[in-house]
């Protein structure tokens, strides 16, 4: 058996993961599991005992490339319509802390390192790999190929940085919740009002009792079917499909065409999320120990000053918007590292402080809402925008 072998390639990665899991139980979350993994990676390739290519050996990121768009729909059904109306502050802090850190890094890494620097940092400190490839796209048509390593770095480091702090904050606002607020009430108001959706369809929820046709085989298709229509709907519209996925989630749901936690139904969720683990790891591939001491001042400047913004402008417009501070900081830093990394922490904190099953499950409905939507602001439309905007005034 060799490391060219696809099951054995993925069993050297899935050792990474669970290493990591452990470390985060072990820690309570203050040391997120995707950390460890990623940095437990980028050392057994820089030394050369894992190859570059080993995440694409184990064929299980395409897992989690196909998947993807179906957990992100199953996403959008764990999150109740009258729910999703009220993290409009979500999207309001996400953004201040994008536009406080744009104020703070621009100016100083241009007098720093120069403009073209700022511009081809920037993009990618507060987004993922649409604003990299806006950023490095129009870089190299304009002839800064050396400075395509930039975004490309930034976009693979700036997580290690985002997620231990997004971490601790999150960890400090579930605790805030669990013991200064009556969390099995909060719990029931949230019920309640799903409970109060259901009422108008009884006949068909009745209907569907008698004929059950929502095999595992059948959910799968239907999480299928709203990945397929947010893809096309994505590509006629320009915006994400991911954002289109979460919109159908959440209106499926709510018309009972999806069910609640349908991807637990169907047996598929904790498949999904490692492939999109996968994912995340393998974009560190790219990564060269060269690369990243040649620009190391740079890409460090950038990352540091960029989450000193974002922290600050989430400080900032929690305030303004009336959330709790460890709660608006978290839901900022989701730009340094977006999805799935965003669920998977709310996953974490939520197992960690979480005393009973019942109280971890009513914490991770109350923390992965807003991050979700959050991170989807920030790498999606925040950092596109940015991105788009600054590269066109080199």
């Amino acid at each position: 058996m060799t490391i060219n072998e696809p099951v054995f390639a993925a069993m050297l990665i899935l050792a990474l993961v669970a290493v990591g899991e452990i470390i985060s139980v072990l820690t309570r979350a203050r040391v997120p599991m995707l950390l460890v993994a990623i940095l437990g990676f980028l050392i057994l390739v820089w030394t050369g005992i894992f190859p570059k290519n080993i995440v694409e050996t184990s064929s299980f990121n395409g897992i989690g490339v196909l998947l993807t768009g179906p957990l992100v729909v199953h996403l959008g059904t764990l999150i109740p319509f009258s729910m999703m109306s009220k993290q409009y502050k979500a999207v309001i802090i996400s953004l201040g802390g994008a536009l406080i850190a744009l104020v703070l890094v621009l100016p100083i890494i241009t007098l720093l390192f120069g403009y073209e620097t700022a511009v081809a940092g920037m993009g990618p400190i507060v987004g993922g790999i649409v604003a990299f490839l806006v950023t490095s796209a129009e870089l190299k048509e304009l002839g800064f190929e050396s400075l395509v390593a930039i975004p490309a770095l930034v976009l693979a480091i700036h997580k290690l940085f985002g997620m231990p702090v997004a971490s601790i904050f999150l960890r400090k606002y579930a605790l805030f919740l669990r013991d200064e607020t009556d969390l099995l009430e909060r719990h029931k108001q949230t019920a309640a009002t799903i409970e109060t959706t259901l009422k108008h369809s009884t006949t068909i929820t009745m209907k569907k009792k008698k004929y059950e046709f929502n095999t595992a085989n059948v959910l799968l298709f239907k999480l299928f079917l709203g990945a397929s229509i947010a893809t096309v709907i994505g590509s006629v519209t320009g915006v994400s499909s991911t954002i289109w996925c979460l919109v159908i989630g959440v209106l499926g749901a709510r018309v009972k065409f999806y069910d609640e936690n349908i991807m637990d139904k169907a047996k598929a969720s904790s498949i999904a999320i490692l492939g999109t683990i996968f994912i995340v790891i393998a974009s560190m591939s790219t990564v060269s120990l060269k690369q990243f001491l040649h620009f190391i001042p740079q890409i460090l400047a950038i990352i540091v000053l960029g989450q000193i913004g974002i922290i600050l402008g989430g400080y900032l417009f929690s305030k303004l918007t009336k959330w709790h501070p460890y709660k608006g900081m978290s839901l900022a830093l989701t730009a340094m590292f977006g999805f799935p990394a965003d669920y998977i922490l709310c996953q974490e904190v939520s197992r960690s402080v979480g005393r009973t099953d019942e109280e971890q499950q009513i914490l991770l409905n109350e923390l992965s809402p807003p991050m979700l939507i959050a991170g989807f602001t920030t790498v999606t439309v925040a950092s596109v925008i940015i991105a788009s905007i600054l590269v066109k005034t080199l």
